[in-house]
């Protein structure tokens, strides 16, 4: 069984498109977008159940170079 999260991405201006392109070549995500706002990117990811969320995130994720900020949310199964 896997957890759904939702993480926004906030990058160093000029630097969006290079992010981007380093989460797809990591082949972490589920859907990844360009959003408007506060933050640069959108991303959807599964995270293994037996998984530390916040390590899975940090280790696989925010080390890429460029990255300011970050937003995770976590998603439930109550409906």
């Amino acid at each position: 069984m896997t957890a759904c999260v939702f993480v926004q991405l906030r990058c160093r201006p000029g630097k969006t498109y290079e992010v981007a392109e380093q989460i797809v070549l990591r082949e972490l995500h589920s859907e990844l977008y360009s959003t408007s706002g506060e933050y640069d990117l959108l991303l959807k990811l599964y995270i293994p159940r037996d998984e530390d969320v916040g390590k899975y995130i940090n280790d696989r994720l925010l080390d890429i170079p460029d990255i300011d900020r970050s937003l995770t949310t976590l998603t439930f199964n109550a409906f």
